[in-house]
């Protein structure tokens, strides 16, 4: 299969990168940091979280920053809304576009929203409805596609399953995440034919975490498959607090690299970006994850 000659990306460095961040990080760095990606020619980014400060108090200003980034024409500016009141104060915020969050996995269901897969998925229904009747779109995420770090391996068919339900409720797309970051790139490859076969590909996202040093790898295999969208987080940041040894996600800037290697358009200045995930390490006091951004900076 030929390789696609556009790719877009979903920045969640701001949300999935942030939010288990135990130092606070103020407004102000955060309103810094989408408007630096906006500026570096991001069209998708995941601005925060709708959830109770008291599970991710680092969420809690999302609404805040939304009022204060600076909104670029063609720029999607989405957040993570896991229930209902969720979804309501993003409509509150001005949010257009709203994720929802599902796991492959039951175990991981349970330890992480306290409920099976399909209660997870039927929580889901009154904000599909919700969404619909005030035009905002929805994205759905899957999460431990291609491992459990209760379960282990993830039968792609369980995958395509859950994915399956979430594009029938009205996702309009749905992102496979390897939380755990143990998926090779033959895995990856199954997993997209797999869930291919339920799920037109260009409803399908690929999410992929470097624990283990495979996620530019897992994109490449990917993009064989011919999914052109991935989600990715500035300076690789982020992990999960529920999975042993998770890294974090690929750097959005090591992403941009390989698509720019292969002649892929993404429209996004890698300059530009590699500046903004700079400033973010910076005011995390640690150094940036992206193996480009080290490369290029050093000396």
């Amino acid at each position: 299969m030929s390789l696609p000659s556009q790719v877009r990306l979903v920045e969640v460095g701001p949300r999935d990168g942030l939010q288990n961040e135990a130092q606070p990080i103020s407004v102000v760095d955060k309103v810094r940091l989408v408007d630096a990606l906006s500026a570096a020619g991001l069209s998708y980014i995941e601005v925060g979280s709708f959830v109770s400060p008291k599970w991710v108090p680092q969420m809690a200003g999302s609404a805040e920053v939304f009022a204060q980034i600076q909104r670029k024409p063609g720029v999607t500016y989405g957040a993570l809304a896991p229930n209902l009141r969720g979804f309501e104060d993003a409509l509150a915020a001005g949010v257009k576009e709203v994720a929802v969050f599902a796991a492959a996995s039951e175990a991981f269901s349970q330890r992480n929203i306290n409920c099976s897969i399909s209660e997870s998925l039927e929580r889901f229904a009154p904000i599909m409805a919700a969404a619909k009747q005030h035009g905002i779109s929805v994205r759905g995420y899957v999460s431990c596609v291609l491992g459990c770090p209760y379960e282990g391996e993830i039968a792609p068919e369980q995958v395509a399953a859950v994915a399956r339900e979430l594009y029938a409720m009205g996702c309009y797309e749905v992102s496979l995440g390897d939380t755990i970051g143990t998926g090779t790139a033959g895995a990856t490859r199954r997993l997209f034919e797999v869930v291919g076969a339920q799920v037109p590909r260009d409803k399908l996202a690929g999410h992929f975490h470097d624990t283990y040093g495979q996620a530019v790898a897992n994109i490449y295999a990917s993009l064989l498959e011919g999914i052109s969208v991935f989600d990715s987080s500035i300076a690789g940041l982020g992990g999960c607090p529920y999975a042993k040894g998770a890294s974090g996600n690929v750097a959005t800037e090591d992403v941009v690299y390989l698509l720019n290697g292969l002649g892929i358009e993404t429209g996004i200045d890698l300059e530009a970006l590699i500046g903004a995930g700079l400033q973010i390490s910076s005011v995390l006091g640690r150094p940036t994850g992206s193996r480009v951004a080290k490369a290029r900076n050093a000396g």
